[in-house]
C-alpha cells in the first residue's frame, strides 16, 4: 500500500504542471458549485426573511362590504365577524389546528413618563401566539389564558414601541405605560420582522381587556388560522369562507364581503421558484465540475499510452490486473479528493466571509442574506466528487488492465 502511494506521489511529480492543471479544473468545478449553491441559499433566505416571522401555513380571514345583493339584502352591507363564528368553525370545519380572533385599533396614544407615541394595539387570545409562534420575545412573556380570563391590564409591546418609550437595549418588563389613558403593566418585549419590522411598531392587549378599554363586545376583527399538519390549507381556507358567508347571508359570487389571505399561496410560489433555482445552480455547477473530471479522464488515457511500456513490463514480471487498475485508479482519485476538498474549503470559507463582513457591517439586503451552504449538501458534493473521479480513472486503468506484455513492449 506504501508503495503504490510512493509510486502514484512520484509519477504526479514527474508531471507537475500536467497534475497541477487538472487538479486546478476539479478545484474550480467545486468551487464554483459551493459559491453557487451559498449565493443560491442566501437570495432564499433573504425572500423568505421578508415574509417576516410567521409561519409559512396560516390564514387570516377578514371582511368588508358586500358586492353582490343576496336574498333580499343589497350591496354595500359590512359584514361583521363575531366569536360565534369562530365557534361555528371549531365545530362544523375539520382540519383547524388552532385559530384565534384579533382586534385591532390603529394610532392609539402610548405614554410612559415624558415619553409619548403612537402605535396600532392589538387584542388577542393565548391562542393567537401558537398562531405567530416563530415571533421571538427578547423579554418577558406572552399574553396567556389567565391574562384573557381575569381581563388583565397587561401588554407585550414591540421593539420599535420599546425603543421609543424606554430607550435601545432596556428591559421594560415590570414597567407601567398609559395606553388610551389607561395604565398597564409591560410583561413581554417581541420582534417581528413582518412588513419590514413595521410589525414591531404594535403592542398586544388580552382580547377581554380589548373589548372592555374599546366597547367592541363580541365583534371580531380578523379570523386567524392554522390547519392539521397533512391538511390542505386552501381546501381549509375554501370551507371556512363558505361557511362564514353561509352565516352571514352573503353570496357564493362575492368576492369582497369575505375575504382571505394563505400564506401558503406565496411560500408556494417562493418554494417552487427556487426548486427551479437550485436546479438551474446545480446544472451549471456540476457542468463545470465536469469539465475537471473529463480533464482527469483524458489525463488518465494520456498517462496510460506514456506507462504502456511499463505497465507491459509489470505484468510481465507478475503484476495483477487489479493492482494495475487499484494503482491508477488512486491516482485519479487522489487527484481529485485533495484537488475538490481544497475547492470545497476555500468556497464555505469565502462565504462564512462574505456573511460575517454583512454582519458586521450591518448591511440589511433586502433579498440576500447569510450566504451558507448545508453541511449535508458539501459532504454529497464530496461524496460525488470522489465517485466521478474513480469513474474518470476506471477506463484507462482497465484498458491498461489489457495490454499484453508483449504488445506493450512493441510500443513506442
Amino acid at each position: 500500500m506504501f508503495d503504490g502511494f510512493q509510486e502514484i506521489l512520484y509519477t504526479l511529480r514527474q508531471n507537475k504542471l500536467r497534475t497541477a492543471l487538472t487538479a486546478f479544473g476539479v478545484f474550480w468545478g467545486i468551487f464554483m458549485l459551493i459559491l453557487l449553491l451559498g449565493a443560491g441559499r442566501g437570495m432564499q433566505n433573504g425572500i423568505y426573511s421578508d415574509f417576516g416571522s410567521d409561519v409559512m401555513d396560516f390564514i387570516v380571514v377578514y371582511t368588508g362590504t358586500t358586492s353582490v345583493a343576496h336574498n333580499g339584502r343589497g350591496v354595500g352591507r359590512y359584514i361583521e365577524l363575531t366569536k360565534d363564528d369562530i365557534k361555528s368553525i371549531q365545530q362544523k370545519v375539520p382540519g383547524v389546528r388552532f385559530i384565534s380572533a384579533e382586534n385591532n385599533r390603529g394610532g392609539i396614544s402610548l405614554v410612559y413618563e415624558k415619553k409619548t407615541g403612537s402605535f396600532g394595539v392589538h387584542g388577542v387570545p393565548d391562542d393567537y401566539f401558537k398562531i405567530k409562534e416563530s415571533i421571538p420575545f427578547n423579554f418577558g412573556r406572552k399574553v396567556n389564558l389567565l391574562d384573557n380570563d381575569q381581563q388583565r391590564k397587561i401588554t407585550v409591546i414591540g421593539t420599535a414601541v420599546s425603543e421609543r418609550l424606554f430607550g435601545k437595549d432596556v428591559d421594560p418588563v415590570g414597567k407601567n405605560i398609559r395606553v388610551n389613558g389607561v395604565v398597564m403593566k409591560v410583561v413581554g418585549v417581541f420582534y417581528d420582522k413582518g412588513d419590514r419590522g413595521r410589525d414591531s411598531e404594535r403592542i398586544y392587549i388580552p382580547q377581554t381587556t380589548f373589548q372592555k378599554l374599546f366597547g367592541t363586545s363580541d365583534k371580531v376583527g380578523s379570523i386567524w388560522l392554522r390547519p392539521l399538519e397533512g391538511v390542505d390549507g386552501f381546501k381549509l381556507e375554501e370551507s371556512v369562507i363558505q361557511l362564514l358567508k353561509q352565516r352571514h347571508q352573503v353570496s357564493p359570487e362575492d368576492r369582497r364581503a369575505i375575504r382571505s389571505f394563505n400564506m401558503a399561496e406565496p411560500a408556494k410560489m417562493v418554494n417552487g421558484l427556487f426548486i427551479a433555482i437550485n436546479g438551474f445552480i446545480w446544472f451549471v455547477g456540476l457542468g463545470t465540475l465536469m469539465a475537471g473530471i473529463v480533464g482527469v479522464s483524458n489525463i488518465m488515457i494520456i498517462t496510460v499510452k506514456e506507462r504502456t511500456r511499463e505497465i507491459g513490463i509489470r505484468k510481465a514480471l507478475g503484476a495483477t490486473p487489479t493492482g494495475i487498475v487499484s494503482t491508477l485508479l488512486m491516482e485519479s482519485i487522489l487527484v481529485t479528493a485533495i484537488a475538490g476538498y481544497a475547492g470545497l474549503a476555500l468556497g464555505v470559507g469565502l462565504l462564512e466571509l462574505i456573511s460575517f463582513a454583512l454582519r458586521s457591517a450591518g448591511a440589511n439586503l433586502p433579498f440576500f442574506q447569510s450566504p451558507e451552504v448545508d453541511f449535508k449538501v458539501a459532504i454529497t458534493a464530496i461524496i460525488l466528487l470522489v465517485v466521478t473521479g474513480a469513474l474518470a480513472g476506471l477506463m484507462p486503468a482497465l484498458k491498461a488492465a489489457r495490454i499484453m506484455p508483449i504488445e506493450a513492449m512493441r510500443a513506442d
